[in-house]
């Protein structure tokens, strides 16, 4: 049942391990250590939208970023089975993201919201950004029109995703942030100062030189990658489609409270 009002910290560690956005996650061991091979690999559908170049080329340094940031196992051996997110180190992410959030609403920034998880993370985001517009932040408004080879990117609730079939797509790319941002400098308006996001909309927004805060699973590592070398600011551990959007609440509210956005 979801918490009313803001939780505790303690008692959202509780919240986050019981709906398993963290603590044993459904992810399998297996699916992790794929998507790290394949990052190593040069696979680019799992650079997420980044330049990650041949820095990360062995999986044992991917696996010991996401052991140190996200807690998942850190034992090259655990092939197969159980893995894990650390809820301490989710709520820590949090924090950090609160305080840039912070940030923008005492410079009242111009903020973009982006999901390629709209089935679990939409609402989110639209949180968050109705806090930032009430404490006086744009909120950018993206140029209409935008297409990639996937679909149209539009904008629902404040939240920049990606449409096709006239359904809100799940994606991994970082082209859908690019055009946005290169739609923006073509019509002479100002790029965001911050970029919240997740998937290849909040790497592309890093690499391209925005400001990037985000979320990201256990099997998407570049991200956190990105987060150790500076090119996204801050990455947010947890499980981004659990069986109820609602389980994160919760956690919205903490962040908002945080951030000192609570209405």
């Amino acid at each position: 049942m979801p918490i009313p009002g803001t939780p505790s910290r303690a008692e959202l560690v509780e919240h986050l391990v019981a709906t398993r956005i963290a603590g044993d996650v459904a992810t399998p061991r297996e699916n992790n250590l794929s998507h790290y091979r394949k990052l190593a690999n040069g696979d680019r559908h799992f650079w997420l939208g980044l330049e990650l170049g041949d820095r990360w080329t062995d999986e044992q340094d991917v696996l010991a970023v996401m052991a140190e940031r996200v807690g998942v196992n850190d034992d090259p051996e655990h092939r197969y089975g159980q893995d894990t997110i650390d809820p301490e180190l989710t709520v820590a992410g949090l924090e950090r993201m609160a305080g840039r959030l912070r940030k923008a609403a005492d410079g009242r920034q111009r903020v973009l919201f982006a999901t390629g998880h709209p089935g679990g993370l939409l609402d989110v985001h639209r949180a968050t950004a109705a806090a930032l517009r009430a404490a006086g932040c744009e909120i950018v408004v993206i140029p209409d029109g935008l297409t990639t080879d996937e679909g149209y990117v539009m904008q629902f609730a404040d939240v920049a995703v990606l449409e096709h079939g006239a359904t809100l797509w799940h994606t991994h790319s970082g082209e859908p942030m690019k055009a946005i941002l290169t739609a923006l400098e073509r019509a002479g308006r100002p790029l965001p100062d911050l970029v919240v996001a997740d998937h290849g909309w909040a790497g592309a927004a890093g690499q391209y030189g925005v400001d990037s805060v985000g979320y990201a699973d256990c099997n998407d590592p570049a991200l956190f990658v990105a987060e150790a070398e500076g090119t996204v600011q801050v990455t947010v551990p947890l499980d981004d489609h659990v069986t109820s959007p609602r389980h994160y609440d919760p956690m919205t509210a903490y962040l908002l409270a945080e951030a000192g956005l609570a209405q």
